[in-house]
């Protein structure tokens, strides 16, 4: 079945961790052979090849650069996007991904999704059976993860001339739009005169990261579309990085998707990230499903999930799904959910069918 993925760190990837994604995962791994430098080498599952053998055709990639704008933790070396010491020079680094994206365009491997139009030509190529899936391109759709690139308001038109859709202004620890996870707190000004902006120019809201207080005053400032990109339930594993049921049903409301998050320590309570093992606490593809159904059962139905994997977001198989070797192994998830009573109908909705009824409406 055609998946849409909407939250996967590939241009990161591709320049901070020096990952040829033209290669198989296999050819990946085996060039990672012995290096130290980072805890997950060799344990990447994310290759474009490998999304095609998935029938993984869209994402939502990301351009990612964070600021030092407090004191600095030493864990934040570990974060994606590792803290740059002024905006230039986070901007100069999304820049070098986002030239990235547009080599591999050059190269036939991508391709840009920024309209209803392009959106729809291209899932109507992937859904032709006619061509084989390793000649298609992958489609991706830019998302900036974590505001701090930004260095004024004026970049984002800048940005949105060169296609970027989506903006989550927060993302770990502090920043200059909105604090993120692990702290609390409201927006900073800038970050208000963002979603302002955005408002303006209809791009879509990624709430992922924020922090409580930031989730409530976007919902009430924000009037454009809005989604959780990769997020799972707080009340299954208690974290504030996880929604709560109440934050779930605004997003319902809002008629936003949450695509479920496939990192370890976000799917089962008690798992120390870069710590603990996955199969020490059962943690598989299925695990996934324990979320999906909490969603549908607040909203009643299977119209709001949606995948957003976010592997290889700084972690490998140390931290996935056990049974989980490739992206490719997304497709699993159908026996799953059909194991849990989830109907074929249920299941397109959540492996492309909402997200792209959300594309297709909150894209120009």
């Amino acid at each position: 079945m055609f998946i849409i993925d909407t939250h996967l760190d590939i241009a990161l990837n591709a320049l901070e961790y020096n990952r040829d994604y033209r290669l198989p995962v296999t050819a990946i791994r085996a060039s990672e052979q012995g290096m130290t430098d980072k805890i997950d080498r060799s344990n990447n599952v994310v290759s474009l090849p490998d999304l095609r053998r998935g029938n993984i055709g869209l994402v939502v990639a990301t351009q990612i650069a964070r600021v030092n704008t407090g004191p600095r933790l030493a864990s934040n070396g570990n974060l994606p996007g590792a803290g740059w010491n002024s905006p230039p020079q986070a901007w100069a680094m999304t820049q070098a991904q986002r030239a990235w994206y547009e080599a591999m365009e050059a190269e036939g491997e991508m391709v840009q999704i920024n309209s209803r139009a392009t959106l729809n030509a291209h899932v109507t190529r992937w859904l032709d059976t006619n061509e084989p899936v390793d000649k298609k391109p992958i489609g991706y759709l830019l998302s900036l993860e974590g505001a701090d690139s930004l260095i004024n308001l004026s970049y984002l038109e800048r940005a949105y001339a060169y296609g970027l859709r989506a903006i989550g202004p927060a993302h770990y620890s502090t920043g200059r739009y909105a604090p993120g996870t692990g702290l609390s707190g409201p927006l900073t000004p800038m970050g208000r005169d963002l979603l302002r902006e955005m408002d303006r120019l209809g791009m879509i809201l990624d709430i992922t990261h924020l922090t409580d207080e930031g989730f409530d005053e976007t919902m009430s400032l924000y009037k454009g579309p809005v989604w959780a990109s990769h997020h799972n339930c707080r009340t299954l594993v208690p974290h504030q990085r996880q929604l709560t049921d109440d934050q779930i049903r605004v997003l319902i409301e809002r008629k936003a998707v949450i695509g479920g998050c496939f990192d370890a320590w976000m799917m089962r309570p008690g798992f120390t990230q870069r710590v603990s093992n996955p199969a020490d606490f059962g943690i598989t593809i299925a695990t996934i499903v324990e979320h999906y159904d909490h969603i549908c059962q607040l909203a009643g139905n299977s119209l709001h999930c949606a995948i957003g994997s976010d592997l290889d977001g700084t972690y490998g198989r140390e931290q996935s799904p056990t049974d989980l070797d490739t992206i490719s192994d997304l497709q699993t998830l159908q026996g799953a959910l059909l194991n849990r009573g989830y109907s074929n109908t249920d299941i397109t909705n959540i492996f492309h069918g909402n997200a792209l009824r959300f594309l297709q409406s909150a894209l120009p």
